[in-house]
């Protein structure tokens, strides 16, 4: 039985994450009554935290680039007090590790690169000029270009196979959550451009540092949390207690499967599934900041978060991150283990499972042809934005949720869509 009680508002926005905070942001900017509605107990989406026996650790591995435009426009960054990891990674290959530095950044850890171990002066060369190509071109050159797979792009860009597999590869399927490069070229060009330009890092507090500030900045009583809306209905929403909420538009700022439920035949893409487990170590397996990838597929990436950040360790010891795409059953401990004995030179047996996360749809699926952005539009003043509607990443999110905030205020006749 429904409850007594209905509440107006312009708008009220579905989801706390990243897109439905940057949307909120900009209506109640402009001045309209806007209520957001998130299901958990806490604002974030996907970019949660969670404190497990004194150690910090995030629902699956998560970097922050401070190169977004939507970050740099609505974050401080010094607050989030980031520090960064080392500008390159470490490549496990059946040779042995192989460092893939950054030379305009850290010519001291370019050793690999100098000496050909990294790669052959042609590859380098390709990958040089590639890279130069995009960092330099404005970006809207970039999103013009012909649509074709990653894989094929670094391919017409001159870089052997044999360098795909080393670096590329193993470095691109922790960023894609897919291990064919068969992401987008538009969607590459773009996150190698902003992995160019910026600098990855952890804020203190873990991820969910980031929505906590975009959150903090709403005004009063806009925010719900345990707040879950049951269905969409004429004119508003009904929340799961049964109470109505009336306004003008709604916008639907959910992952992909939640709205694909709230929006009966709205199209999402295949979500990829990402697990991450977290060991405690007594002494650290790599006194460096560096990301960690695999050539033969065993994992997708590890490090040492507290060489990142000490703090995520109360205690003193090395909290080591690994992620593995899909699932990660408990009987693939000993496998993963050996393989990270391998990588680290050192006897992971003694190492404590502190915490596991499998991570369903952590990005959407992004092939070829893929539109960048999308209209937020589904008429009958409902509206759905997300990083699944732009490109899988912080930046996508809430440049969805901007645009969607963009499209409500044009069509409540309050200012022009973009």
């Amino acid at each position: 039985m429904a409850v007594s009680g209905k509440e107006r508002v312009d708008v009220v926005v579905v989801g706390a994450g990243a897109a439905g905070l940057a949307c909120a942001a900009d209506l109640t900017a402009r001045g309209l009554a806007v209520r957001l509605l998130e299901a958990d107990a806490a604002p974030g989406g996907r970019m949660r935290t969670d404190r497990v026996a004194g150690f910090t650790v995030d629902r699956g591995f998560q970097v922050f680039n401070t190169s977004y435009p939507q970050v740099k426009q609505r974050l401080d960054l010094r607050r989030l007090r980031l520090r960064p990891f080392t500008p390159g990674v470490l490549v496990s290959t059946a040779q042995g590790i192989r460092r893939y530095a950054d030379p305009t950044r850290d010519l001291r850890r370019s050793g690999d690169l100098l000496s050909g171990r990294a790669g052959s002066p042609r590859d380098l060369l390709a990958a040089g000029v590639l890279s130069a190509r995009d960092m330099l071109e404005p970006a809207a050159l970039l999103r013009s270009r012909p649509d074709t797979t990653t894989r094929i792009a670094l391919a017409r860009a001159g870089v052997s196979g044999s360098m795909v597999e080393t670096f590329f590869r193993p470095f691109l399927s922790g960023v894609f959550l897919e291990e064919e490069l068969a992401t987008s070229s538009r969607v590459f060009h773009l996150v190698w451009r902003t992995l160019l330009r910026g600098t990855l890092c952890l804020p203190a507090d873990g991820a969910e540092a980031v929505p906590a500030q975009l959150a903090a900045a709403l005004p009063t009583g806009v925010l719900s949390t345990a707040s879950p809306v049951d269905r969409l209905i004429t004119g508003g929403v009904r929340r799961a207690d049964g109470t109505e909420l009336e306004a003008r538009a709604v916008v639907v700022a959910t992952g992909a499967p939640a709205a694909a439920r709230l929006l009966p035949g709205l199209d999402v893409p295949t979500g990829r599934t990402v697990s991450t487990v977290y060991h405690a170590a007594e002494r650290s397996p790599l006194t460096e900041p560096t990301l960690v990838v695999d050539a033969r597929r065993r994992f997708l990436n590890t490090c040492v978060l507290t060489e990142v950040q000490p703090g995520y360790a109360e205690d003193g010891r090395a909290l080591v991150a690994t992620s593995v795409l899909g699932e990660l059953p408990p009987e693939r401990d000993a496998t993963l283990r050996a393989a990270l004995a391998e990588v680290y030179g050192t006897d992971t047996r003694p190492w404590e499972t502190v915490h596991r996360i499998t991570v369903p749809d952590a990005l959407p699926a992004m092939p070829p042809p893929y539109p960048l952005t999308r209209t937020t539009r589904r008429g009958g003043g409902r509206y759905v934005c997300g990083d699944h509607r732009a490109t899988g990443s912080l930046q996508g999110a809430l440049a969805s949720g901007a645009r969607a905030a963009r499209e409500v205020l044009a069509d409540l006749g309050l200012g022009a869509a973009v």
